[in-house]
């Protein structure tokens, strides 16, 4: 009877620790995290600067500040941190959550001085009022982490915002007349966040979206929109045009966030390149079709190039699109972009 107590105390207790370790019971969950960042007081300028300035001839750009208020999500196995902050949008004016990770490379001595690529990764549904990439079950981050220690991808630094203002409406990443500025606050608003507070990239070189479903409309639309300031995007399952009921009585705006208007525009101007990387699975029978007419109209026509990573039995869901990043989108739009430079 005593072993078979202490058995059970045991399995009980294997059940629930993992539950009250996710609400923050027994973790730092809601502890403030800096990702490198001196804390106030500690001197030494910015993080990975000598003194926190920008040098005009370097490809790298320091963390600016103001330095967000962070605070432990979650980790992973490796050690690494998956962050959350409240961010106001100063351009947009909306306020919303943003989750962030840094791969293990960004805290190591020999990359302590150099600029890591950015992916803002976008979730499908109503995206509010979490992103579901945020959380380690869909192993965003780990597959990243793994696919660039195996030099298939490069070590990209997450930025995972809401979608959404609320979740009532699909508002198609865009600023949609009298409605929150949600192109703006994704486009604009969550990159300042991350060159506030991350070692980044000033080319366009190291931005990129990555996105599903409604998202992944999001991330196709930003990246040909704003060409100048994005090179590549993972779009998963995307709507191709946008859809939102908002959009009803405004249609020279809902036209000027219209990817294939965008895609013309884009060959019509002939620079600069993008990459989109598109990815279906085979039971995404009503995507499909829709993704390959885009492709087929506009893909590698001059500036537009494109890729389709079909996913063998692949549904409308975020797993399936970790699959596909993991067999061939990742280095597909790494092979692109830039990556950190290591110390010599």
């Amino acid at each position: 009877m005593w072993f078979l107590g202490v058995v059970a105390v045991l399995v009980l207790g294997g059940i629930a620790y993992p539950v009250m370790d996710y609400l923050g019971v027994f973790s730092d969950q809601g502890d403030p995290v800096s990702f490198g960042q001196p804390e106030p007081g500690e001197g030494g300028g910015q993080a990975g600067g000598d003194s926190g300035k920008q040098k005009k001839d370097s490809k790298v750009s320091f963390p600016t500040g103001p330095k967000a208020d962070f605070r432990v999500q979650s980790h992973l196995s490796d050690g690494t941190t998956i962050g959350v902050v409240k961010l106001h949008g100063k351009k947009s004016g909306f306020t919303g959550k943003v989750w962030v990770w840094a791969p293990k490379q960004y805290g190591e001595a020999k990359y302590a001085k150099s600029g890591f690529p950015v992916m803002i990764a976008l979730p499908g549904g109503n995206g509010y009022p979490n992103n579901y990439w945020m959380g380690t079950d869909l192993k965003l981050q780990a597959t990243i982490a793994k696919e660039s220690l195996e030099g298939k991808s490069l070590p990209f630094v997450l930025a995972m915002p809401v979608l959404n203002p609320d979740a009532k409406n699909y508002y198609d990443g865009s600023d949609i007349p009298g409605q929150p500025k949600m192109g703006t606050w994704l486009s604009e608003d969550v990159p300042d966040l991350m060159k506030a507070n991350f070692r980044t990239l000033k080319s366009r070189d190291g931005w990129a979206f990555m996105g599903s479903s409604s998202g992944g409309f999001s991330g196709l639309k930003a990246v040909l929109k704003d060409p100048d300031k994005f090179k590549a995007v993972i779009a998963s399952g995307p709507d191709i045009v946008p859809d939102s009921p908002l959009w009803a009585g405004h249609p020279a705006e809902k036209a000027a966030n219209n990817p294939e208007k965008l895609a013309e525009k884009l060959i019509a101007a002939k620079h600069p390149d993008v990459y989109l990387a598109f990815q279906v699975g085979t039971k995404e029978h009503t995507v499909m079709p829709k993704v390959k007419k885009f492709i087929t109209q506009y893909g590698n026509r001059g500036p537009v190039k494109t890729n389709l990573q079909v996913i063998q039995g692949g549904e409308h869901n975020g797993k399936t699109y970790v699959q596909g990043m993991a067999n061939g989108s990742l280095q597909w739009i790494s092979e692109h972009m830039e990556g950190p430079t290591p110390a010599s």
